[in-house]
């Protein structure tokens, strides 16, 4: 049996200009994870910072995610060494995490996603190696993860450039909501100086020569932070999306 591939690395190491985007899934719920998989992204990260997905509901929505064409990845709810190996041990190959200030935060992190000697990962014969019937699975597998730091805070902002320069760092991801909260702009992250940050932030990654990502609200966003240069982009939240639709349909038929 073959190693299974990261069309999502891939796509980074190429540099590809196209803008792929995605959406965070957070309903934490096998069949709301599929009907995203169905949907036509080009991507979707399963939020387990911020919504109530543990390992077993990861593994869940990436079964029912496998019959289709899209890249999965996790966003974890914290920095742990344990935690990385065994969202990586049940087949997942690309990690996006947050909150990553410093280069030092960002070595741990890659060191934590690969077998020695490259790194710290412990050794397990799980899904990701299909119980032991890929091929020289622990020797390849490293070449397969896919890491992108999240840059949330002015620290993290002032350290991009460190953080992009640190080997198996695959792409920085720029969360202005996070962000402009550090900035003392807390819900308001489209505020001026926000925005202005974003777009230096944008700036910056892509001359330090790595891809670049962000979240992306609305469709001018969206276009003016494609346009700057993000190629990886999240445009919503399937929570929101339906609660936003409820809410309409409800109020469509509801009292005048």
């Amino acid at each position: 049996m073959d190693l299974p591939l990261n069309s999502l690395k891939a796509r980074l190491s190429a540099d590809d200009p196209t803008p792929h985007i995605g959406l965070f899934s957070s309903l934490a719920d096998n069949y709301a994870g599929e009907m995203v998989a169905a949907a036509g992204f080009d991507w979707v990260v399963y939020d387990a910072e911020h919504a109530p997905n543990d390992i077993r509901s990861l593994l869940g929505q990436a079964q029912a995610a496998s019959g289709y064409d899209i890249d999965v990845a996790v966003r974890p709810w914290t920095h742990d060494k344990e935690l990385f190996k065994r969202i990586l041990d049940v087949g997942f190959q690309t990690l996006m995490v947050p909150m990553v200030d410093t280069a030092a935060q960002a070595e741990a992190i890659v060191s934590w996603t690969r077998y020695p000697p490259a790194g710290g990962r412990g050794v397990a014969s799980g899904r990701a190696a299909r119980w032991g019937l890929v091929d020289n699975y622990f020797a390849r597998a490293n070449d397969q993860i896919c890491v992108v730091a999240q840059i949330e805070t002015v620290e993290g902002y002032n350290n991009i450039e460190a953080i992009a320069g640190v080997s198996g760092i695959d792409a920085l991801f720029i969360g202005p909501s996070d962000l402009g909260a550090s900035m003392g702009h807390l819900g308001n992250a489209g505020h001026p100086d926000v925005k202005a940050a974003v777009l230096d932030a944008i700036a910056r990654v892509r001359a330090a020569g790595k891809p670049v990502g962000v979240y992306a609200s609305n469709e001018d966003a969206a276009r003016e932070f494609a346009a700057a240069g993000a190629t990886l982009m999240l445009v919503g939240v399937d929570a929101y999306v339906l609660s936003k639709g409820l809410a309409t349909l409800a109020a469509r038929f509801g009292p005048n």
